[in-house]
């Protein structure tokens, strides 16, 4: 179930910048202008612009300074109109009032920013920045449009596909619609989704994914894929349902069983069509698969693929730098406990004169130390933990670290606090094999 705002989002998408040199910029839109209306069909949101906005010529109503007027837009051949525009505002999304029993956001501790406890269930965001949504409560008109301006792909938080226990892990909500019948009327109107569960020991394993994973099968291809991720246990979950994550060997028994399964499925479908997440081949202490097994990682952002296609494009690039040569220098590497060891396997085979290289693995003591991907650290526990290191000349921090819209870490710090803190130069890197080895010979 979700809630939507009771105060009445205003009409139309505000523009955040205009490329300068565009046709947005000839025909003098600025940032800050409410755009209302594109050839006539008046805009709810983006996603409105994006389909009405397909002619060469546009005539755009837009509000500026609280005075209307209007533009005349042309497209130049192959290239976009150069404008960018604000997220929603919280206030302006449909949020979730479910109360999964894995929520993570149900984990966070007290005083952090309030847009983090924001827990959005708009299949708005789901078409277009992939945030996985419930299905539990689309009213008529919203499938309508999801349809008519056909939104696709969403992504979909399925866990169990049994109406029982799926209403259990969602917290039981006041909504029980089973979800198989909304997803097979979207497949049916050529709506294509990816599936995710997050598995909980003890709840929706065994037989219980079984059922799930293959009465998301029969959806094919309208559900393009199932993902199956671990569930993350903060130390902060207090007064919530006890759960509990894989142990190594269920972590091994469950790959072999998804092995099992992608072969059936592959025969049958032509895709493997069901993934798991990186974590859990980690956790078992196998190998992730092979990069052709991923069928082009369409679910990277679910962390499935992810290492492989770090390290397989690590190692390709690495090979350019054989017999490379650099002035002394030892330069530190932040990383998560989980990919330390692996990430320091092929920095030590990095064959690049006068380069040392220091992995840190950074413990998670501000959600705890199951939590232990790098895209979860904190400004403190990385303070924390090369505090106590000797440091290189220069420290690189993942990206995945910073939240994207302000780039601060989730408990505020900046990197320009961490540097200031250590006195060493803090360098913020993109999570690409390619920025890692640029950063790293960089003179």
């Amino acid at each position: 179930m979700k809630i939507h705002s009771c105060a009445e989002a205003p009409a139309g998408v505000v523009v955040s910048r205009v490329r300068p040199g565009s046709a947005a910029a000839a025909a003098g839109v600025c940032g800050g202008d409410r755009l209302l209306a594109v050839n006539g069909a008046p805009l709810r949101d983006v996603i409105d612009f994006q389909f009405n906005a397909g002619e060469e010529e546009l005539r755009v109503e837009l509000e500026r300074a609280g005075a209307r007027t209007a533009a005349r837009l042309v497209r130049r051949p192959g290239r976009d109109l150069g404008l960018e525009f604000e997220t929603p505002r919280p206030a302006e999304i449909s949020t979730c009032a479910n109360k999964c029993v894995f929520c993570f956001i149900h984990q966070l501790p007290r005083g952090m920013r309030r847009s983090l406890y924001v827990k959005d269930d708009d299949y708005r965001l789901s078409f277009l920045h992939g945030n996985y949504i419930t299905l539990t409560d689309l009213d008529e008109a919203e499938l309508d449009r999801i349809e008519t301006q056909r939104l696709s792909p969403l992504y979909v938080s399925v866990h169990a596909t049994d109406p029982a226990l799926r209403h259990e892990l969602l917290g039981r909500p006041r909504v029980a619609t089973p979800i198989l019948p909304v997803m097979a009327r979207l497949a049916r109107a050529g709506i294509s989704m990816h599936a995710q569960i997050v598995l909980c020991p003890g709840l929706n394993d065994g037989a219980q994914l079984a059922r799930t994973v293959f009465d998301l099968s029969a959806l094919h291809p309208g559900v393009r894929t199932a993902a199956i991720v671990p569930v993350g246990l903060t130390r902060h979950r207090q007064r919530l349902p006890e759960l509990r994550s894989l142990e190594p060997g269920e972590a091994r028994a469950l790959a072999a069983t998804v092995t099992a399964w992608q072969a059936e499925l592959r025969a049958r479908l032509g895709s493997r069509f069901v993934f798991l997440a990186d974590e859990i081949y980690l956790r078992a202490g196998l190998d992730v698969p092979p990069g052709r097994a991923y069928e082009g990682f369409p679910v990277l952002e679910d962390g499935i693929g992810l290492v492989r296609r770090f390290e397989d494009g690590f190692r390709r690039a690495s090979h350019r730098l054989r017999g490379r040569r650099r002035p002394p220098r030892t330069i530190t590497v932040v990383s998560g406990e989980m990919f330390a060891p692996r990430l320091a396997g092929l920095l030590g085979d990095l064959a690049v004169a006068g380069l040392t290289v220091d992995v840190a693995a950074v413990p998670n003591d501000f959600f705890g130390r199951k939590i232990a991907v790098a895209g979860l650290l904190t400004g403190q526990d990385i303070q924390r933990e090369l505090a106590r290191r000797r440091l290189g000349g220069r420290v690189l921090i993942p990206g995945v670290t910073l939240r994207e819209q302000d780039g601060v870490f989730l408990d505020d710090l900046t990197p320009a606090d961490l540097a200031r803190d250590l006195d060493v130069p803090v360098q913020v890197v993109a999570p690409t094999p390619r920025a890692l080895l640029r950063a790293l010979v960089a003179e």
